[in-house]
């Protein structure tokens, strides 16, 4: 009998981004581990965190929106967004003035709640992490 963990993925974003179940894939290379650490660390910070967070939340919006929701100033949370985009996990649009944010990729969200499903499941006690 299969166990049921508590961080199971509900539907998988990988199929729906045309990319293979993790099972089916090869077994991981030295060159693919080292993209993922790349994009793990690109990801290892809690403000691109909460950003992104706030994007899965409210679609597309704007820099100073986003600013506010998190408490930033918007030059700050601009150059985060930045190096998102960099890596194409977030997507601008401009409108006027304005420049709008949203994620571009559909594994993103997935990503997100896995890795904080993780996080409370593996917290150690007195860590200090509510």
């Amino acid at each position: 009998m299969q166990e049921t963990h508590a961080c199971a993925p509900r539907a998988s974003s990988a199929a729906q981004a045309g990319k293979p179940p993790l099972a089916e894939r090869p077994l991981m290379g030295s060159a693919q581990a080292s993209r993922l650490v790349v994009l793990f660390k690109v990801l290892g910070n809690d403000t691109r965190l909460r950003l992104l967070h706030a994007l899965h939340r409210g679609g597309q919006v704007p820099v100073g929106e986003l600013a506010e929701r998190v408490g930033m100033r918007p030059q700050a949370v601009s150059n985060q967004l930045q190096r998102l985009a960099d890596r194409g996990i977030v997507a601008a649009r401009r409108d006027g003035n304005r420049i709008f944010y949203s994620i571009a990729d559909p594994c993103v969200p997935e990503v997100l709640d896995l890795a904080w499903c993780l996080a409370e499941e593996t917290a150690v006690v007195g860590d200090g992490q509510p």
